[in-house]
Formats: structure tokens, sequence, C-alpha cells
């Protein structure tokens, strides 16, 4: 990996932290300029407001095309599932 392809790599896990979204399953890196991201995207632990993970993907895939430097973006994520707040909500005990 070129010294330009890291830092650019770096520029994306930046660009994905600064959204409530759980980028720890992502495997995430740039060549030649083209950013690649694979893996699972998740909402953020512990974060409870009303969060649409494919509207979050979708702004940060747009806030990645306008990046100096980068010509591409490949996007090979798949979104989580609910969260535990909304599997117990959705729950319903059997007596």
């Amino acid at each position: 990996m070129s010294i330009e392809d890291g830092a650019m790599t770096r520029e994306v896990l930046r660009e994905i932290a600064r959204h409530p979204v759980d980028g720890s399953g992502l495997e995430v890196h740039v060549t030649h300029g083209v950013a690649y991201l694979r893996g699972r995207l998740e909402k953020l632990r512990g974060y409870y407001e009303d969060l649409n993970l494919e509207e979050e993907l979708r702004i940060i895939l747009r806030a990645l095309r306008q990046k100096p430097g980068i010509r591409d973006v490949i996007c090979e994520v798949e979104l989580g599932g609910p969260t535990l707040k909304e599997r117990l909500s959705t729950h319903v005990r059997r007596k």
C-alpha cells in the first residue's frame, strides 16, 4: 500500500467514525484512489435515537465521493438488523 493510499484509508475511517454507526465489522482500504468498503455496518451501541442505517450509509458514501483523492467508492456493505432495544420492544412474552 502506498503512502497516499494509507492516508486515504485513514481518512475514510475517520469519516465513518463521524457518524453514529459501528464500523468495526467493516474492512476498509483504498487502492489507487478507489475506496473499498466490505463487511457489516451496525447501529452504534448505546445510540438510542431513531437511526436509519441505509440513510447513514448513503450520507457516508456521498461524503467519501466528494473527498479529494477518492476517485470511486466500491460498497459491499451489509446493514445490521434491529438493535437489542428494538428487539425487546417488539418481543411478546408468552405465558
